[in-house]
């Protein structure tokens, strides 16, 4: 079966940015106010297909952006190690060691965002990066149809070398204050989402987005124990790879749950 198959309950289009810097594959699924699923590390998988699809029957249309990977391809670990080479160490969207600026690619999810608040309408924009992607849902808010930011296990920049590196959260001191401004003047809020112990997200991390934005920034923080059984001690995918699908009532589904529930309210679905 191709990979893409994975995706064949959704319509797929090429979407450019205004500046034609880059051009990728979307994939759309749902009706009512629009939500951008921004995969993980190593692409598009079959998981976060499954998170998007329980987006779409919750009432919202997802997009679903392939930034790199193959899209449908599952997660193995040589896929992964490919994938982190090309997205990491060559691709020049990604500024993966940048602690004060946010990766260029987000410029082009800003687009697209306006482009799904433009066609599905609602109050604006629902927004979810994982992983390498986590923190874009927040550098994101400059674009006024973002209302719904949530940052699942947001691991730019990489925290190493630096205890500064650990502490930042990959976003620039403009995209910051703009997120502070508009979380006051229109009483917004944003979602974070991790396992406390993964070596990608530091609890610095977390401490500099709760002393930065205060209540406004809910931290959802799930045991190690509570992930799926034989993640290993150290599990990172909150709502993929990681959530326990066989514990309805468990932390995991819960924050799957919270984070719907959230985009719902915030996009007025």
């Amino acid at each position: 079966m191709p990979y893409e198959d994975a995706l064949s309950a959704y319509e797929r289009f090429e979407f450019t940015d205004p500046a034609g810097r880059w051009t990728r594959p979307v994939y759309r699924r749902g009706a009512g106010p629009a939500v951008i699923v921004i995969h993980e590390i190593p692409g598009l998988h079959p998981l976060v297909i499954r998170f998007a699809d329980r987006v779409a029957a919750a009432g919202m249309t997802v997009f679903c952006p392939s930034l790199f990977g193959e899209p449908g391809r599952p997660v193995s670990a040589g896929y992964t190690a490919a994938t982190v080479l090309s997205a990491m160490c060559v691709r020049r969207e990604f500024s993966v060691w940048a602690s004060h600026r946010s990766s260029p690619i987000v410029d082009w999810l800003r687009a697209l965002a306006a482009k799904a608040h433009a066609e599905c309408g609602g109050k604006g924009v629902g927004a979810v990066g994982m992983c390498i992607t986590g923190n874009f849902a927040l550098a994101m808010m400059t674009e006024p149809s973002v209302v719904a930011p949530v940052l699942s296990q947001p691991s730019l920049p990489i925290p190493v070398g630096s205890k500064a590196r650990a502490a930042a959260f990959h976003a620039s001191p403009g995209e910051i204050a703009c997120a502070k401004a508009r979380f006051e003047n229109e009483d917004l809020s944003m979602i974070g989402l991790r396992f406390p112990g993964d070596p990608v997200v530091p609890d610095a991390r977390f401490e500099s987005l709760k002393a930065a934005f205060g209540e406004r920034f809910e931290a959802i923080e799930i045991a190690a124990a509570d992930a799926r059984p034989g993640s290993g001690p150290t599990p990172h995918a909150v709502l993929t790879l990681h959530l326990n699908d066989d514990d309805p009532g468990g932390p995991t589904k819960k924050a799957e749950q919270r984070v719907i529930a959230f985009f719902k309210k915030r996009t007025g679905a």
